[in-house]
């Protein structure tokens, strides 16, 4: 059984998360990169996530011709990918919002770091990705949210910018919870990610958006392993969604044609996901290794 009415952001056209796509983006493989974006519309993908990494802060007409090429190949939205205002001005440029049947663009991200996003409202209507990971502390000087609390109150604000200057709905705002790497999370961030998107569904300020965050992180650095023919990475991602789905998470970022589905109770990465983000330091770390430490 898979998640319901979950939204996919297929975030494979990335040249620094994907060796294959680093590739194509120094051949200038229009094709290839065309391709893959319809492999993840094919797959369920309702955005595709664009970027063509470092490149774009040099060569802004490529990002340009990658994303009229993108929209020639697929009516979904794309969801541009560059926290940098002028970067993103210029994709608004090029994009055509009739290539995807009327639906804005998807903004990653927009941040209280960095408001000077807020002025790609007056170029066309937006749909906006909020990053909660970053606030402006009361002397203004900017801070990275490392607890709960800092994660929900800077969506609010960000939320309550959003809705009376930019003019959007809250569907059409989603708030990245900032996913980390449970390999090195010594922090407890994970379990602050997950008491966030419960937060967030219940506080008046953010009921209604959408909560989002890159799946894919959870895994990162973890072994090469399998559990029951799947692999210790994507086990770890399904741990994650089996607990935070029930809280309000409803948009992956991530790959689409993985198989996202619950855990059943009493799986051994279930377990381990459970009691690992409850302890912190090197209780934390000691008891996901104790994961695969017995394993064949």
């Amino acid at each position: 059984m898979s998640f319901k009415n979950i939204i996919m952001i297929g975030d494979r056209i990335n040249p620094q998360g994907f060796k294959s796509v680093a590739k194509m983006v120094e051949e200038e493989d229009i094709a290839g990169l065309q391709a893959l974006a319809v492999k993840q519309a094919d797959a369920g993908s309702r955005y595709i996530d664009v970027t063509v990494g470092p490149r774009a802060y040099e060569d802004i007409a490529f990002l340009q011709k990658v994303v009229v090429a993108l929209q020639d190949a697929v009516d979904a939205p794309l969801c541009i990918d560059y926290p940098v205002s002028n970067i993103v001005r210029e994709c608004l440029k090029v994009y055509d919002p009739a290539k995807s049947k009327g639906r804005p663009p998807l903004i990653n991200s927009f941040a209280e770091t960095r408001l000077e996003m807020m002025e790609l409202f007056q170029i066309m209507p937006l749909q906006a990705i909020v990053m909660a990971s970053e606030y402006l502390d009361e002397n203004d000087r900017p801070k990275g949210s490392k607890t709960t609390r800092e994660v929900v109150d800077v969506a609010g604000r960000m939320v309550e910018r959003l809705t009376t200057e930019g003019g959007l709905q809250r569907e059409d705002i989603f708030v990245d919870v900032v996913i980390n790497s449970i390999a090195c999370d010594t922090e407890g961030l994970t379990k602050a990610a997950l008491e966030a998107v419960a937060q967030l569904g219940s506080d008046p300020r953010t009921r209604g958006v959408h909560i989002t965050g890159g799946l894919t992180n959870i895994g990162n650095m973890l072994p090469k392993i399998e559990f029951d023919g799947m692999s210790l990475r994507h086990c770890m991602e399904n741990a994650f969604l089996t607990r935070a789905v029930p809280l309000g998470f409803d948009t992956i970022l991530g790959t689409p044609w993985n198989k996202f589905a619950p855990l059943p109770e009493g799986h051994p990465v279930l377990v381990a996901f459970d009691e690992t983000i409850q302890l912190t330091g090197l209780n934390a770390m000691r008891r996901l290794r104790a994961l695969w430490a017995k394993k064949p």
